[in-house]
């Protein structure tokens, strides 16, 4: 178990970390404004901040070293990925027939164009000329009907993407031109079509061949991952040559190869281990995370909704952020992540504002006036969830709950956690795999192979089903609205925020740029000449 820390040394600690810019709660994506982490004032603990201008043009050439915090999947397949991590890299090696860009928009990739029916279940797309798989073969319509239908499970019927079951065929109208048509309207389908197109018959499990503008070279489990630039990239391409990501689960050791010059370029820091740093240019930007203590709602008394609502009003979203990202970040009162603005529904972040009295009245209406015993399971890679966790045990002690952290290494707690469902609580953050709601809310659905928290309303199927089915934008907006609400009535978990994303570069590097969804786009990085 994870000793706990007194709540005084949490505010010690965050006291002496450097100050940046709060994130806003932005609606649109920004590549944020770089500052000099400078040096921690003696006085006040803040450092200085001076912007950081950049002279020169972009080179081509070059290789860098990325620290990231978790190994890929077991299965590269970018079909079954489930790793929010594992998507931000393999983000650089395949493509789908459609991309998002950094404003939040699907543009078309291996796809030309495209048209969708009015009826909402017919999505014609033209092929883009010239498209180059990693192997040097051109695309054909016959790699995207098989990408498709391997994706959507039409031969298995175990469509390898949930989303995509809703297919009902994929052909070839012609040798540029290939037509999906959906069993019912799904007018959500073009953002889950960021699907990999992959060789006609090719396993990418065995064989990682895609069309993105990095090839990948080799994978040595638990230490590092190798890219290098894909010369025939039908788009501008890359400007670096080679990008080798570094596993480090150990953010002591991470902090130790940023400050040595091992490592170049880092994403998901904290406040106080980017304070740290000099000689690095700091990126500031959202994770697009939905960050929560996450209920078993299955588990003992987590079971009853009263002793769930007394959790929300234990837990104080502000002073965590305060805490653990010096204010940093969104707060949230549901399922959904600040770039998706359309879906926020104002208010819900204050559903549950910070209440111990109300929070121990539920707990003795619930039948446990002295509280309970509750372990919360921390994958020990993501020094921001132990953080974050270590500030609500000592919030929920305030309410009679005995909060222990247990820390498990990231594939025990994705075989354990995520898949068994064998846990009580955890922290830890969901992206959205696609730009869409449903991305984030399908999960809660009851019957739902993902839902990892067991989540069960009648009222929340009934929505989700109902948008779902809809075929008007706005009305299926609504709906969804009306979901994120019963989540949060229902306190389905205690949301927390959608934390600010600090991205540590060397200053020699220039062009990173943030996403509404979890993507590192290692394309637009250089050194600056």
């Amino acid at each position: 178990m994870k000793a706990r820390k007194p709540l005084s040394l949490l505010l010690a600690a965050a006291l002496l970390a450097a100050v940046f810019c709060g994130c806003g709660n932005s609606t649109t994506t920004s590549t944020g404004s770089a500052a000099d982490t400078g040096t921690a004032d003696s006085t006040d603990g803040a450092s200085e901040q001076t912007e950081t201008v950049l002279t020169g043009e972009p080179t081509y050439g070059g290789e860098i070293v990325v620290g990231i915090a978790q190994d890929l999947d077991d299965s590269l397949d970018p079909h079954s990925m489930t790793a929010a991590g594992t998507r931000e890299v393999l983000f650089n090696v395949f493509e789908g027939l459609v991309k998002p860009d950094t404003d939040g928009n699907l543009i078309p990739a291996v796809a030309s164009s495209y048209v969708i029916a009015e009826t909402g279940d017919t999505f014609t797309f033209t092929l883009r000329e010239g498209v180059k798989f990693h192997d040097g073969s051109t695309v054909t319509v016959g790699d995207i009907v098989y990408s498709i239908s391997r994706a959507a499970g039409l031969d298995t019927g175990e469509p390898l993407i949930s989303a995509l079951s809703v297919i009902d065929s994929v052909t070839a109208a012609d040798d540029s031109t290939v037509v999906i048509t959906t069993s019912e309207p799904y007018i959500e389908l073009l953002a889950y079509l960021t699907a990999a197109i992959i060789p006609e018959g090719s396993d990418p499990a065995e064989d990682m061949i895609g069309t993105g503008p990095f090839v990948f070279v080799s994978r040595v489990a638990q230490d590092s991952i190798v890219l290098e630039k894909f010369d025939d990239y039908w788009g501008e391409g890359a400007y670096l040559d080679k990008v080798t990501y570094k596993i480090m689960e150990d953010s002591t050791s991470l902090i130790m190869s940023l400050q040595s010059g091992a490592i170049d370029l880092c994403a998901h820091l904290t406040a106080s281990q980017a304070a740290e740093l000099s000689g690095f240019t700091i990126y500031e930007g959202t994770m697009n995370l939905v960050q929560a203590l996450y209920l078993n709602n299955a588990s003992g008394p987590l079971a009853d909704v009263r002793v769930r609502q007394a959790i929300c009003y234990a837990i104080d979203s502000q002073e965590i952020m305060d805490f653990v990202s010096d204010g940093m970040g969104v707060a949230i009162g549901t399922a959904m992540i600040a770039a998706f603005g359309k879906y926020t529904v104002d208010g819900l972040e204050d559903t549950y504002a910070a209440d111990t009295e109300k929070a121990k009245e539920l707990l003795t209406e619930a039948g446990y006036p002295d509280g309970f015993e509750l372990e919360i399971t921390v994958p020990s890679n993501y020094q921001f969830h132990i953080d974050t966790a270590e500030v609500m045990v000592e919030q929920l002690s305030r309410v009679g709950i005995n909060a222990t952290i247990k820390l498990v290494e990231w594939a025990t707690w994705l075989s354990d956690v995520y898949a068994d469902r064998n846990y009580e609580a955890t922290v830890v953050g969901f992206d959205a795999s696609a730009l869409t709601a449903s991305a984030l809310l399908a999960r809660y659905v009851s019957t739902s192979s993902k839902n990892t928290f067991n989540f069960s309303s009648e009222a929340y199927d009934a929505a989700y089903a109902a948008a779902e089915a809809a075929t008007d934008e706005a009305e299926q907006t609504e709906l969804y609205k009306e979901c994120e609400t019963i989540l949060a009535e229902e306190a389905a978990s205690a949301y927390v925020q959608d934390p600010c994303d600090l991205v540590a570069m060397n200053s020699e590097l220039a062009g990173y740029e943030f996403y509404p969804l979890y993507a590192m786009d290692m394309s637009k990085v250089y050194y600056v000449g």
